[in-house]
């Protein structure tokens, strides 16, 4: 039985969510402000964790953050779940590391729908990774480890969720070919029939980052303005 965090500061949404996931076999917790989760999350992490952004005491940006920011937090799934609609909301929630973002009022069968995504995306990494032998891809100095999920830039390890890994491998399997926003998002949640091709672009930048941290002259990751996205061919 999946354990799925809900972090939110309203009683009643955490009650609704509750409700609705408990009658799909899914275990609760629930928190009622970042700082009580965290330190929860510092000592054991959930399967998945949904939360609001606007919270006492420690908000949902932060939490993310700290998550994020640990080893056991690295891959777990990251819904946001805000009544905050504006564009700037979603992208600093996805920048700074969720996986997904559901505006309030929301549909508890889509709410579900994402979840069950999130959580068969790490099912089928577990899965591949106890099933094959062999799995690494090189694209120039990318090296792509799809039994760990694991990629290393020039030799060097670096740390993605399976969103961003997803969106890397397809982008670094047709090197010089354009990626649409949609063409990615499809890639990294291929179990989802609520794919959000704005936020394409938040994980874009979250991944290049990542890149650029570890060489500042990371250049393999293109913009084609008005289309999408490519990796530079070698040779380029």
């Amino acid at each position: 039985m999946s354990r799925i965090a809900v972090v939110d500061d309203e009683k009643n949404i955490r009650e609704l969510i509750r409700i609705a996931l408990e009658r799909e076999y899914y275990d609760i917790l629930e928190y009622p402000d970042g700082l009580e989760a965290w330190n929860f999350f510092r000592r054991e992490m959930p399967d998945l964790i949904i939360l609001d952004i606007l919270m006492p005491k420690m908000d949902g940006i932060e939490l993310c953050k700290n998550i994020r920011n640990i080893p056991a937090g690295k891959k777990v799934p990251l819904i946001f779940l805000s009544s905050r609609d504006e564009e700037i909301d979603k992208v600093l929630g996805l920048e700074s590391g969720a996986d997904d973002y559901v505006t309030k009022p929301f549909s508890i069968r889509e709410l579900t729908a994402r979840i069950r995504s999130a959580l068969r995306r790490i099912e089928n990494r577990e899965d591949n990774g106890a099933s094959r032998h062999t799995g690494t891809a090189h694209c120039g100095e990318l090296l792509l480890d799809e039994n760990r999920y694991a990629v290393f830039w020039k030799n060097t390890p670096l740390e993605f969720t399976v969103t961003e890994f997803r969106i890397i491998i397809n982008l670094a399997a047709n090197p010089g070919f354009i990626k649409t926003r949609g063409q990615l998002m499809a890639a990294a949640f291929p179990e989802d029939n609520f794919p959000n091709e704005r936020a394409a672009d938040s994980h874009i930048k979250r991944i290049r980052k990542k890149f650029l941290e570890c060489d500042e002259n990371f250049n393999a990751l293109e913009a084609v303005y008005g289309l999408g996205y490519r990796w530079r061919r070698a040779e380029q």
